[in-house]
């Protein structure tokens, strides 16, 4: 092994415990244990304290001392009636409860296409208690491949599912990355959307899906540079939220970024998703995932 090689498949695992990590935070994607819509007339949640309201408007929730819930925006137990307001696709840490400090479990109120929902996110659960790390192919630097930015004229909206059946979504495509896969033939043309300082995400089904990793994944370039190139390294590759819970409202691949061959690195589909994983992968069919001039 050359030491290029070794230096990048050591960034590599830098990359990995540091991403572990950021998945074991007390109350981050494993900790997730429900999503409730809310109703626009005062009613229960399950498992959650209080009265909550969803409106076309804003979210309410009622409490009495009692129920033991924590306004996390201001720090104060909650006797009475809070409201908030969110933009979609927007999430707020809004209140707490449980545990000796009163914090063990936080309700995130989200609102995802217009209306309002909670989901709770409990430190103490076992999708977190008995997390040992993301299961992950091992390091292929034959998968760290360049590719060529192309972007669009201005950026295009398009609809897509997401893991939620009644959540719809939009990606804010801005261009395609065209590249070659070691051992396949033609190029594949994969829609992507920008991120921060100009990075670029593409979320993607492979031949891999629902087998050894789960529905679809994302990877994520760096800036391209001046003449377009960039590089696509799938080891990097990483599940979304509703990979680990049935709870998420995770974008699913834009129609067509379906790689019609496996992608054998990055990360596999968790151990405790293997059965009952709702997001399906959809058929392969290599001819139309190709570039076909």
């Amino acid at each position: 092994m050359s030491t290029t090689t070794r230096t990048a498949e050591q960034r590599w695992s830098d990359f990995r415990t540091a991403r572990d990590a950021a998945l074991a935070e007390p109350h981050g994607w494993l900790t997730i244990t429900s999503f409730q819509w809310l109703a626009d007339s005062p009613g229960a949640l399950e498992g959650v304290p209080g009265t909550w309201t969803g409106t076309a408007t804003h979210a309410a929730v009622t409490a009495e001392s009692a129920d033991g819930l924590t306004d996390l925006t201001s720090g104060r137990p909650v006797t009475g009636t809070i409201t908030a307001t969110l933009g979609d696709e927007e999430s707020l840490s809004w209140v707490a409860f449980g545990g000796t400090e009163g914090r063990r479990v936080v309700v995130e109120l989200a609102r995802r296409a217009g209306r309002y929902a909670v989901r709770t996110r409990d430190a103490e659960a076992p999708t977190l208690t008995h997390f040992t790390g993301v299961p992950v192919f091992g390091y292929r630097p034959d998968l760290v491949v360049e590719g060529r930015f192309e972007p669009f004229t201005a950026p295009r909206e398009e609809m897509i599912a997401t893991a939620h059946p009644d959540v719809p979504g939009k990606h804010r495509t801005v261009g395609e990355v065209v590249f070659r896969l070691p051992g396949e033939d033609g190029e594949f043309r994969l829609r992507a959307s920008q991120e921060e300082a100009g990075s670029l995400a593409i979320t993607f089904h492979d031949r891999t899906n629902g087998a050894s990793t789960a529905a679809w994944r994302k990877v994520v370039t760096r800036r391209p540079r001046p003449d377009g190139t960039v590089l696509l390294d799938f080891n990097r590759t990483i599940n979304y939220p509703s990979a680990f819970s049935p709870f998420g409202t995770c974008p699913a691949p834009v129609a067509g970024n379906v790689l019609a061959a496996p992608v054998e690195a990055g990360e596999k589909r968790p151990e405790d998703r293997r059965d009952g994983d709702r997001t399906a992968a959809p058929r392969m069919r290599r001819v139309q995932s190709r570039v076909s001039g």
